[in-house]
């Protein structure tokens, strides 16, 4: 999800009055479903998604999606490092989705090295993720 911003030549000038209104709106007409990343709007899209729905809505009142970055895994402890900040970014304490964003043949292979698959399958044991589109061919 991007936002809409005050300067549209500053991509972390997110126009939070504009965002709570456009969620207000969204969850009125009975829509759930909410999606961020952890590099949309260079990193402030996950704080715009705690101040304008997380902190103003019941946790039953929508679905959050974020995404692991695979562009930014160098090593297997960069996996729990960035689910613990979009956690806190995020302001909830699980997600109802968790992805794996950006899957060239590339970063498959970064996230089959840093073990992002089992990562994000034990994050789901755990009930820090509700729902992972986790399907056979990586091993759970």
């Amino acid at each position: 999800m991007r936002f809409p911003l005050l300067d549209e030549n500053d991509p972390k000038s997110i126009d939070l009055e504009q965002v709570e209104r456009m969620f207000d709106i969204f969850l009125e007409k009975g829509f759930l479903y909410v999606d961020t990343a952890y590099p949309y709007h260079e990193g402030e899209s996950e704080k715009a998604v705690k101040k304008a729905l997380v902190e103003r809505y019941p946790r039953t009142s929508f679905r959050l999606a974020d995404k692991l970055p695979t562009f930014n895994l160098k090593e297997e402890a960069d996996c729990p490092r960035i689910f613990q900040e979009q956690l806190e970014k995020t302001g909830v304490s699980y997600f109802d989705y968790y992805l794996i964003h950006c899957l060239t043949k590339d970063l498959y292979e970064t996230a089959k090295k840093c073990k992002a698959f089992e990562f994000v399958q034990t994050m789901k044991e755990e009930g820090k993720v509700m729902i992972s589109p986790l399907s056979s061919r990586h091993g759970k």
